[in-house]
């Protein structure tokens, strides 16, 4: 009666929509669960402890060979607890620690904001999610597109991306207090 391509059509057929369904329910319910544990209202403190500007003239750091950039580093500490974003359905947690900034300098732009990243890492488990950081070095050198970043107010936030293995991304941030200004580099004092 039936062929049997036409017996393998209905049940891979089944089967796809069987797994859609559940990846859907699997997705839904792994957010509710974050949702219901607060993952938006983590704990946790950021310090930082100084800034350091430096001119470089190389293209890797955003300047020219004949005219350099102001490049930001900084040492920070770091205290958070990211046990809660795990369950049954995340894969890892990417964590980042930026740095909000108004950039006014901007030609014909008032007040746009920038957001530059100094330090990331990317936590597989739940026994790594307890971040203590002292005296930690900023990863990345942060420069902007105009050549003078001294003097300037930022926002210190520690951001995550919950990854799951089933479902949508997630985003969160853990605020700080903490504002900074980054310091004057060697060639404007």
């Amino acid at each position: 009666m039936f062929s049997l391509s036409q017996r393998f059509q209905d049940i891979t057929g089944l089967l796809s929509s069987t797994i859609m369904f559940m990846s859907v329910v699997i997705s839904i319910l792994s957010a509710f669960q974050l949702n219901a544990s607060g993952y938006q209202r983590l704990p946790g403190q950021i310090v930082v402890k100084e800034t350091f500007n430096k001119i470089r003239y190389s293209r890797d750091f955003g300047g020219k060979y004949s005219s350099g950039k102001e490049n930001v580093k900084l040492r920070f500490d770091l205290e958070a607890d990211l046990t809660s974003l795990f369950n049954w359905n995340t894969k890892q947690v990417i964590i980042y620690l930026v740095g909000n900034y108004n950039n006014s300098q901007m030609n014909g732009i008032n007040h746009l904001e920038s957001k530059v990243v100094f330090w990331d890492r990317i936590i597989k488990d739940r026994d790594h999610a307890k971040i203590h950081l002292k005296n930690k070095k900023s990863k990345y050198s942060v420069y902007d597109y105009y050549p003078i970043l001294s003097n300037k107010t930022a926002t210190m936030k520690l951001e995550f991306n919950v990854q799951p293995w089933v479902g949508p991304l997630l985003w969160g941030t853990i605020d700080s207090n903490d504002t900074i200004i980054f310091a004057d580099s060697d060639i404007h004092k």
